[in-house]
């Protein structure tokens, strides 16, 4: 895992050994291209598409569908979960890996305590992309079940993510997320030097020889496809 996934993550299917994703994001789609002509691959396809609503292929022998911290910013995620759900076999699986809870999140909250401002509210709103909407294993089954999955069960992941070789390229790496440019943008230009200056000491204090990681938490999900009718 490495960092937070403000990007929709791809889905990804198998048929007669061929593999296809698709990715909200058209940067994550052309470095995917990139990784596999590097290495050579060739029963890899790749397509931009948001799979709330893709018109996904539906091969006989579509068994697998997953996601690796993508599903949690769907808007509607049942019909989302449904319409990935049409393009498997009866008993097809799916498996998603989403976060746990912030607060099991060494980076969510180093990250949400260096940017809340000391002279005024919490200046990470909860306005947005929630990247912790699927934490809770029982409203997660709810949703899956209710878009024709059964058998749902959770794998608790418990590994340290990767910020960067070192302070200045893992603090580039957080000004990426949305939520860390809006939260900046919430405050005046000293209080966000201060904030920036309370991030870098929180990324100092997390580095080692071999970079800047954190601990993190987060659900391996999966399900299997109950109706063939969905």
């Amino acid at each position: 895992m490495r960092g937070r996934a403000d990007d929709q993550a791809g889905r990804a299917h198998s048929s007669g050994g061929q593999r296809a994703r698709v990715d909200i994001s058209a940067p994550a789609i052309e470095r995917a291209r990139e990784l596999t002509r590097a290495e050579g691959l060739r029963n890899v396809t790749f397509e931009r598409a948001d799979a709330q609503d893709h018109r996904f292929p539906r091969p006989r022998a579509s068994t697998l569908r997953f996601s690796r911290f993508g599903t949690m910013f769907f808007a509607e995620p049942v019909a989302a979960f449904a319409n990935i759900g049409r393009a498997l076999r009866p008993a097809g699986r799916l498996v998603i890996m989403v976060w746990q809870a912030h607060e099991r999140n060494e980076w969510e909250v180093a990250i949400r305590q260096s940017l809340e401002a000391a002279e005024g509210p919490p200046a990470l709103s909860p306005g947005g992309p929630d990247p912790f909407s699927l934490a809770d294993p029982p409203a997660v089954t709810e949703v899956l079940e209710a878009a024709g999955f059964a058998d749902v069960t959770f794998t608790d992941v418990h590994e340290p993510v990767y910020y960067g070789p070192d302070v200045a390229a893992a603090l580039n790496w957080v000004r990426g997320f949305t939520s860390t440019s809006d939260a900046l943008n919430q405050l005046d230009a000293a209080a966000a030097d201060r904030a920036l200056g309370r991030l870098r000491a929180a990324l100092a204090a997390h580095t080692s020889d071999d970079g800047v990681w954190f601990n993190s938490r987060a659900w391996i999900v999966t399900a299997h496809r109950v109706d063939a009718g969905l």
